[in-house]
């Protein structure tokens, strides 16, 4: 872990929902299971990324792991960054039970990992970044700048809000709205917590904090005005 400045942000500070319980954590693996199509997911990231079977990779904010174990059968080693203790038990736990054995799950997030000097072919990163307020986001953007090769590829899913919106509180009604019934009363008030205390974004921001880390942004998809993907390279 790097020793960093005192006046550092504390990324281990729990920012939204606290998972903290076992129970917790599957409830929040079943509602993700039913909410995301992590078979997708993988397809969409590979196709971005040109994932290769030699590459090693790495995924930051890997919660209970689904993501990881999946990435992990098209590539070499995967080791996989989490700040919650629990949530990487669990992924352990999991991995183990589907004979996934090149994947390490360790405790660290944007700001704190250390590479040790180790490059990566990839960094991945879903649905975290947004727990930093934008100025950390930059500094954390910059560090996985510093562990990628040159020509290293960085794909970075999360929510970013479409600055066309014309009418947020409309547009948040409506979001609220779309929720599948089977969770709607559990995941609307885990959106209001994250639209309230945590510090996603808008897409012209986003972009900007990219491209000023020192990355090119090769592609960008905006889905439904709350979520990005972008293929960001490493060109030196």
């Amino acid at each position: 872990m790097r020793k960093l400045p005192e006046w550092y942000y504390d990324e281990f500070v729990q920012i939204g929902t606290d998972y903290t319980d076992k129970e917790e954590i599957v409830n929040y693996d079943r509602k993700m299971q039913k909410i995301r199509n992590i078979g997708e997911e993988i397809k969409t990231m590979r196709t971005f990324i040109n994932l290769r079977p030699d590459d090693r990779i790495l995924e930051i904010g890997c919660g209970t792991g689904e993501f990881s174990i999946e990435l992990s059968k098209h590539c070499r080693e995967v080791l996989a960054l989490d700040i919650s203790e629990g949530m990487l038990e669990y992924a352990r736990e999991k991995a183990k039970s589907r004979n996934r054995n090149n994947i390490s799950f360790v405790k660290g997030g944007f700001l704190t990992y250390d590479a040790d000097n180790e490059l990566f072919d990839a960094v991945v990163s879903q649905l975290a970044l947004h727990h930093l307020p934008d100025f950390w986001k930059f500094t954390a953007l910059k560090h996985i700048h510093s562990m990628l090769k040159t020509g290293g590829r960085f794909y970075l899913r999360d929510v970013v809000f479409s600055s066309g919106i014309d009418d947020i509180d409309v547009f948040i009604s409506k979001l609220l709205e779309s929720i599948p019934e089977d969770v709607k009363d559990e995941m609307a008030s885990e959106y209001i917590l994250h639209i309230k205390e945590e510090f996603s974004t808008f897409d012209w921001v986003m972009e900007e904090l990219i491209e000023r880390a020192g990355f090119r942004i090769e592609e960008s998809i905006y889905d439904n005005g709350f979520i990005a993907s972008y293929l960001c390279i490493k060109e030196k």
